[in-house]
């Protein structure tokens, strides 16, 4: 049986983030489904430059919690930023937090888990310039390159891909 992975991303997601983990949980055999608010986004390199756009699979309104078996959270300042006021993607979020459901992010894809405001005593890394944030919503904020905490991974930035992508097929019970 295949294990559904929703990948909640929008305008703005960091091209790498998105696509090496998508990517690492489709050769594990895993169903990556791009959940979004928009019906196409536009991926950045950088956070700059424009690079590729990709259909979304399904509109988070339409999605259902209940049918995915994870969740990731890939970064891209923009992509985040976006996310952390999208009533409906915060609260299909949030229901994987309030359901124990594994959770992985990485980079500045914890901003929405610092708005829902679940992350008091938990431990995880993102982009530095969010550690602040972590810390005020009552995170544990470390500097490492794959953290687990319970259902929650998390990894600072696309230098740990390799970490992250090998930490997340396990994770997901992929392998």
């Amino acid at each position: 049986m295949s294990r559904r992975i929703a990948f909640v991303a929008t305008n703005g997601v960091e091209e790498v983030e998105f696509v090496q983990p998508r990517d690492a949980i489709r050769n594990a055999g895993g169903e990556a489904v791009l959940v979004s608010p928009v019906e196409e986004i536009q991926s950045l390199n950088g956070d700059i430059e424009p690079s590729a756009k990709y259909k979304a699979d399904l509109a988070v309104a339409d999605a259902n919690p209940d049918d995915f078996d994870g969740l990731v959270l890939p970064g891209g300042t923009v992509n985040a930023d976006t996310l952390r006021i999208d009533k409906e993607a915060l609260a299909f979020i949030k229901a994987f937090m309030d359901a124990g459901k594994p959770i992985a992010t990485i980079c500045h894809g914890a901003w929405t888990l610092v708005e829902l405001d679940v992350l008091k005593d938990r431990t995880l890394t993102s982009y530095l310039s969010i550690k602040t944030d972590i810390e005020r919503a009552g995170g544990h904020w470390v500097d490492d390159e794959f953290v687990q905490d319970g259902n929650l991974v998390s990894s600072r930035d696309p230098n740990d891909l390799p970490a992250f992508n090998k930490g997340i097929v396990s994770f997901f019970k992929l392998a």
